[in-house]
């Protein structure tokens, strides 16, 4: 479904495909840059292949081109909300290259994704933003998103992952 354009904005979002790869892993890079965490970046293109376009394919991109030239992209799966019954959207990862933000672009992607979850009778879009990043936090309440406080998130990875799993592991050898 790509966005229309007009002469104030020539965007083009389009799905993205098995040869964008290398262009979503740049610009990955580009926003865990800009996050501080380019460290934490173990991704590589035959794993976005695999991942994105393989047999299970894990979560969506599209890409965001003004004048035919890639600026941006964004990648999100489905999650479920049991209180909703419904399943919902969730934006992994919003990137506006620098020199390309202030244009309204960043608007039309969560406008494009907030359409694709009514077409898909999602009940919610939801995101992260990172604490420190209070020119995100503005533009995504002049949106019209609500930041929920009341929730902390958790995460399980690497060692203690595998810590977790094994006591499953174990339990079901015995």
């Amino acid at each position: 479904m790509p966005v229309p354009t007009n002469s104030s904005s020539p965007l083009l979002i389009r799905q993205a495909i098995i040869d964008d790869c290398p262009l979503i892993l740049r610009f990955i890079k580009e926003l865990a840059d800009y996050e501080k965490l380019l460290h934490e970046v173990v991704a590589d293109a035959p794993t976005l292949e695999q991942t994105l376009f393989g047999d299970k394919q894990h979560a969506e991109v599209v890409i965001a081109e003004y004048k035919g030239t890639p600026v941006g992209f964004a990648l999100f799966f489905h999650n479920f909300s049991t209180f909703l019954g419904r399943p919902g959207l969730y934006l992994e990862d919003l990137y506006i290259q620098p020199e390309m933000r202030g244009k309204g672009f960043g608007k039309l992607l969560l406008s494009y994704l907030g359409a694709l979850a009514l077409d898909r009778n999602c009940g919610r879009l939801e995101w992260w933003v990172l604490d420190w990043n209070q020119p995100a936090k503005d533009f995504y309440q002049s949106l019209g998103a609500e930041p929920m406080d009341d929730w902390t998130v958790n995460r399980v990875t690497g060692k203690a992952l595998h810590s977790l799993a094994a006591i499953y592991q174990q339990s079901a050898s015995e």
